[in-house]
């Protein structure tokens, strides 16, 4: 089993990554994530989160697996690489482009919850993590990438990393899976436990 054979991706996906080269873009997710995160987008339905748009590579391959009924928030605080993922994603009713501050969003959305959230940037991840995981509903996947080591992390980043892993390990409210694959990714699932 070769796991970069017949990944079919996105009719779209070669567009924005050419797009996202000629723009010198080099922080997108793997074409690997990119397809586990369609099949796991595929197995829920509801209100689906992802922090750091980006170009949109992610959030391509995410609106691939959703449904007809799910939508998708997308937020980035760089307009220049998001109007990448507007102008080839923008027309998905589905998909609600938001050009913001991830941790600003988190706070604003205090009394929403989602299915699906898709921590692609630091807020939600490596601050404010509490915050999103406060609105992952009972059964709600939470995944994160880019937790094996990367060329382009800035000095003292691995510390970071650790200490990431370490407190998702130890949430209470959450079951996890960490894998060895790709740029390392942590799936988790929220669970409501008395």
């Amino acid at each position: 089993m070769k796991d970069m054979e017949n990944l079919n991706p996105p009719a779209v996906l070669d567009e924005i990554e050419r797009a996202s080269a000629e723009m010198g873009f080099t922080m997108a997710s793997d074409r690997q994530t990119g397809s586990i995160l369609r099949t796991l987008a595929a197995a829920k339905s509801g209100a689906f989160l992802e922090l750091g748009t980006g170009t949109g590579i992610s959030t391509c391959w995410i609106l691939e697996g959703m449904d007809a009924s799910s939508t998708l928030v997308s937020v980035e605080n760089d307009e220049k690489v998001q109007a990448v993922a507007r102008q080839h994603l923008g027309g998905d009713r589905r998909l609600t482009l938001k050009n913001m501050d991830g941790e600003a969003f988190l706070r604003s959305v205090r009394e929403q919850r989602f299915d699906f959230i898709f921590a692609d940037t630091w807020p939600g991840k490596f601050y404010a993590l509490e915050e999103a995981l406060s609105l992952l509903r009972p059964g709600g996947l939470y995944i994160i990438d880019d937790l094996l080591p990367q060329p382009n992390w800035p000095e003292g980043h691995a510390p970071k990393v650790a200490e990431l892993i370490a407190t998702l390990e130890r949430h209470e409210r959450l079951v996890l899976t960490k894998l060895c694959w790709s740029s390392g990714l942590i799936i988790a699932t929220r669970v409501d436990r008395a």
